[in-house]
C-alpha cells in the first residue's frame, strides 16, 4: 500500500461519483485489460450483462452507474473524449438497444436487460459489480470488480491477494508518523518528500506535466461551474448557483478564460464576507459541474471534488497573487500525500464510511496543503488535517433521490471553509501542542465507519434520502 501515487488519488474522470460512476467506467476497461491478455478478441463477444450489488445498485441510477457503464462498455475516454458527445451514444444505445463494444463490434443491449440491479451486498465490500460476457463459441467469461472508493477498482482476485507493490517510493509511508519522521530526518517538507518521489518514480518533466493537467481540469470546472446557469439533471429541480454568486462578487467583467478570470477574481474586493462567498462559490461551481456528468478531478473522490479546488484557489486569489505552477504543484502533493493515509488505514468510500470518507478527507487534505503553502511545519501540517477530519467524525451519506446534489454540494463549502479554518488554528499553536493526532484520528474514523448503520452509508435508506419527500423538491 505504500505506494499509492498522488495521480492515484487525483485522477481526472467524470461525475457525478467516483465509486459509482468512474468506478465502474474503469471496471469495464479492466474487463477489456482481462479478455484480451486471454487472447479473447472483441468481436468474440455476443453479448455483455452487468449484475451490480449493494450500494452500486440501491443508488446506481442516482449515481449515473448505468450510464457510466454504457459509456465504458463503448470505449469512451472519461479523461479526454469530450462530454458534450456522451448524451449522444447514450440515446443511441437506448434507441437502438445496441451497443459498439469497446468500438470494435455491434451487440444487441438493452440497459433494462442487461444491467441488473441486486439489492444484496457482495461479502467483499459494498460496491460490487460482476461483468459475465458470453462468446460466440457457447463460451462466457465472468469477472467481479468491487469499487472501493476515489475511482479505485479492484477485481476479486487482487482484493483477495496480498501482492507487494510494484514500486515503492523513497520515503514511503503507511501513518503519519511516518511522514514525520522523514520529514525530521531529512529536514525537507512534505511536498519536497512527496515530490522527490513521484520525481523518481514518473520523471520530473512528466510530474509536472501531470499536475500541471489536474490543475487545468479544477481550474475549467470551477470556470465552467461559475459561468452555466439553468437545472441539475435528476428531477430534483436543483437550481444552479455557482454563476449567480460569481456574477455577484466579481467587479472586472473583462474575461474571457479561465486564467484572465483568475486575474479578475484577484481585482475583486476581498472583505471577510467576500472571501467566505468565493468560497462557496468556487467548490459549489465544481459540484454542480460533478452533478451534471462532467469533467472534474477526484479529489479523492467525485463527491468532494469541489473542496481542494476551492482551498487551492482561495490560496492563490486571496493569501499569494504571486502563487503559481510552483505552489499549486506543492499543494497537490501534499493533499494526495495525506489522502493516502486515510485510504490506506480507513477508507474513501461513502458506502463503507459514509460521507466523513468523502469531504471529510477532501477537506482534511486540503486543510494540510494550505497549511504548509502558509509557512507551517510538517507537524502543524498534519495538525490541521487531523483538526479537519475530528469536525468531520461521523458525518453520514444521505443523498436524497441518490443524488450527489443534496446535500453533497454545499457540503463541498462546508468543507472547503472548515479546511481553512483548520489551518489557521493549526498555525496559530506550536508544533507537538496538539493532544489528537493525525493517525488517531483516522483509526478514529475508521472506527466509527464500522459503528455506523448501513442505512446511512450511500444507500438512499436513511436521514435526508428517507425524511424529504421528492413532491417537497
Amino acid at each position: 500500500m505504500s505506494a499509492i501515487s498522488s495521480f492515484e488519488m487525483l485522477s481526472i474522470g467524470i461525475g457525478p461519483s467516483s465509486s459509482h460512476t468512474l468506478g465502474p467506467w474503469r471496471a469495464c476497461e479492466l474487463f477489456k485489460n482481462e479478455i484480451t491478455q486471454k487472447g479473447i478478441l472483441i468481436p468474440d463477444l455476443l453479448s455483455v450483462r452487468i449484475h451490480l450489488y449493494g450500494s452500486l445498485s440501491l443508488t446506481g441510477k442516482g449515481h449515473a452507474t448505468d450510464k457510466a457503464l454504457i459509456l465504458g462498455l463503448s470505449g469512451i475516454d472519461y479523461e479526454r473524449d469530450s462530454t458534450k458527445d456522451f448524451q449522444a451514444v447514450l440515446n443511441q444505445v437506448n434507441r437502438k438497444k445496441q451497443l459498439r463494444l469497446y468500438g470494435e463490434s455491434t451487440i444487441s443491449f438493452d440497459p433494462e436487460d442487461h444491467i441488473i440491479f441486486h439489492r444484496e451486498f457482495l461479502h467483499e465490500h459494498a460496491n460490487g459489480m460482476i461483468i459475465t460476457a458470453q462468446m460466440r463459441n457457447h463460451g462466457t467469461i465472468s469477472s467481479t470488480y468491487f469499487s472501493v472508493g476515489g475511482g479505485f477498482v479492484v477485481s476479486k482476485q487482487v482484493l483477495e491477494e496480498e501482492n507487494e507493490p510494484e514500486f515503492k517510493y523513497r520515503y514511503p509511508s503507511n501513518r503519519g508518523i511516518d511522514l514525520l519522521r522523514h520529514c525530521s530526518k531529512t529536514n525537507k517538507s512534505i511536498s519536497e518528500l512527496v515530490l522527490e518521489n513521484e520525481y523518481e518514480r514518473y520523471g520530473e518533466l512528466f510530474a509536472k506535466s501531470r499536475f500541471a493537467d489536474i490543475w487545468k481540469v479544477m481550474l475549467e470546472a470551477m470556470y465552467e461551474g461559475c459561468h452555466t446557469t439553468g437545472e441539475l439533471p435528476g428531477g430534483l429541480k436543483v437550481a444552479r448557483r455557482a454563476a449567480k454568486m460569481n456574477k455577484e462578487l466579481i467587479e472586472n467583467y473583462d474575461y474571457t478564460t479561465p486564467e484572465e478570470w483568475v486575474e479578475a477574481i484577484r481585482g475583486s474586493r476581498v472583505r471577510f464576507r467576500h472571501i467566505l462567498q468565493w468560497v462557496s462559490c468556487f467548490a459549489i461551481a465544481v459540484n454542480e459541474v460533478n452533478a451534471a456528468m462532467g469533467r472534474v478531478v477526484t479529489a479523492p473522490t467525485n463527491g468532494s471534488s469541489g473542496v481542494i479546488p476551492a482551498v487551492l484557489m482561495y490560496y492563490l486569489v486571496i493569501e499569494n497573487h504571486e502563487g503559481g505552477a510552483t505552489e499549486i504543484e506543492r499543494f497537490l502533493a501534499i493533499a494526495a500525500e495525506v489522502g493516502t493515509l486515510f485510504k490506506k488505514n480507513a477508507t474513501l468510500s461513502a458506502a463503507m464510511g459514509g460521507c466523513q470518507a468523502e469531504i471529510g478527507v477532501s477537506s482534511a487534505m486540503a486543510a494540510a496543503a494550505l497549511t504548509e503553502l502558509l509557512g507551517g511545519t510538517p507537524d502543524q501540517a498534519l495538525g490541521a488535517a487531523e483538526i479537519a477530519m475530528e469536525h468531520h467524525l461521523g458525518l453520514t451519506c444521505d443523498p436524497i433521490k441518490g443524488l450527489v446534489q443534496i446535500p453533497c454540494i454545499e457540503r463541498n463549502s462546508m468543507g472547503a471553509v472548515k479546511a481553512i479554518n483548520a489551518a489557521q488554528l493549526a498555525l496559530g499553536r506550536k508544533s507537538g501542542d496538539s493532544k489528537v493526532s493525525l493517525d488517531q484520528i483516522i483509526d478514529t474514523m475508521w472506527d466509527t465507519a464500522v459503528d455506523m448503520s448501513t442505512k446511512y452509508k450511500e444507500t438512499s435508506e436513511g436521514g435526508l434520502a428517507i425524511r424529504v419527500n421528492l413532491s417537497d423538491c
